[in-house]
């Protein structure tokens, strides 16, 4: 009795066992299919304001990526992968922007062409860099992100800050000749980290005074205490770090007061929707803006493109973008994998043709071969300043 109660007992472990060995099969050749599906594409995330109030700066980088995916496909692809894009919305803020890039590296994402703003940015790269995933932003221009060298994993086709307030400061004073200059910010990473370039580069300077230096609060309504000690300064000019919907309420309220300050502002505010948010007060404004390169073959070619497919001009950074998007595959390309020190080293040793030129990047991630220039509002358009 005992010895035939030993046998079921045996004979039951089998069937378990092979149960078990079943199961695992299975699962692992789910696993093994899961995984082989995920190599089918080479994913490229793009993340960024794809809605809100900052929104135009956020959608043309969608569409640059979709332009550059659509031809790089009809060619078959990369590595003879097709790419596929993976779009996440962060609004420009840095508490959904983490949530943002969670998403994309549970997604499977290779490789990311964004974020927009440079605090959203920060807030998500540590996220980036654990996971090894290289990311490329078309527009962020805080100096720290690739100064510190705290994200090697991070590069831009956008020059930085410092060599943008350098520039407002030098065409105040030695084009504008103004010697008086109030320099405001909206105390974000973007914005004040402009402004404090701005005042290091004035407060350096014996050929103008820095009156006043003021950080105003986003989203306000009402600018008129900031405006009030901007006028009781005396300043000749403002240089204005931050974006469009802040910038368009201070220029308009400046002018309601009879003030004739001349107003400068940045890459955050060279945006067509300024000039539609400010109305005629956006007349003779002054902003810094990436090189002009609309003579570039390549970059007439992405505008037409952007024309014939959405039926609109194309916004603010996308051509950089444009560039980024290309630059990023370009590396998967020539590294021949999506493996991260393979990719690092592809942009860092390889130059593209842009709709922005050749660039290449440098050991910070800093795009080699890209600047700004002054514009200005003329007859409701921004035009260079030569």
């Amino acid at each position: 009795m005992k010895c035939g109660f030993r046998k079921q007992l045996i004979a039951l472990a089998v069937v378990i066992l092979y149960g078990f060995f079943l199961i695992s099969c299975g699962e692992s050749e789910k696993t093994s299919d899961a995984s082989h599906k995920s190599a089918e594409t080479i994913k490229l995330g793009v993340a960024g304001a794809h809605s809100g109030n900052l929104a135009s700066y956020g959608v043309p980088s969608v569409r640059a990526a979709e332009l550059v995916v659509r031809d790089i496909n009809a060619k078959g692809g990369i590595l003879g992968k097709k790419v596929e894009l993976l779009v996440e919305d962060d609004v420009c803020k840095p508490e959904i922007a983490t949530n943002t890039a969670t998403k994309l590296v549970a997604e499977g994402v290779d490789i990311v062409l964004g974020h927009i703003c440079s605090g959203a940015t920060k807030a998500a790269l540590g996220i980036y860099k654990d996971s090894k995933i290289i990311i490329m932003s078309p527009s962020c221009t805080n100096p720290a992100l690739t100064q510190s060298g705290d994200y090697p994993n991070f590069f831009r086709s956008i020059a930085s800050d410092d060599v943008q307030a350098k520039l407002e400061v030098d065409f105040a004073i030695d084009i504008l000749k103004v010697r008086k200059i109030a320099v405001l910010h909206d105390k974000g990473d973007y914005g004040k980290g402009l402004s404090e370039f701005a005042k290091k580069y004035l407060e350096a300077s014996d050929k103008a005074e820095l009156v006043l230096y003021e950080g105003v609060t986003p989203g306000a309504v009402d600018y008129s205490a900031v405006v009030q000690k901007t006028k009781h300064s005396g300043a000749e000019a403002v240089i204005f770090g931050g974006y469009h919907p802040e910038a368009s309420k201070i220029i308009g309220q400046m002018r309601k007061k009879g003030m004739e300050t001349v107003f400068i502002s940045d890459d955050g505010v060279k945006d067509n929707t300024f000039i539609k948010v400010a109305g005629k007060y956006a007349e003779g404004v002054y902003a810094t803006g990436p090189i002009d390169t609309s003579t570039n073959p390549m970059a007439i070619a992405a505008i037409e493109a952007h024309k014939n497919t959405y039926g609109t001009e194309p916004g603010a950074f996308f051509l950089n973008a444009y560039s980024a998007s290309l630059c990023l595959l370009n590396a998967i390309q020539k590294a021949g994998s999506t493996d991260y020190d393979a990719v690092l080293k592809a942009l860092k040793t390889e130059y593209v043709d842009t709709p922005l030129g050749k660039i290449s990047f440098d050991e910070r991630g800093d795009a080699i071969g890209v600047g700004f220039c002054m514009y200005q509002v003329q007859n409701g358009v921004y035009v260079e300043v030569k």
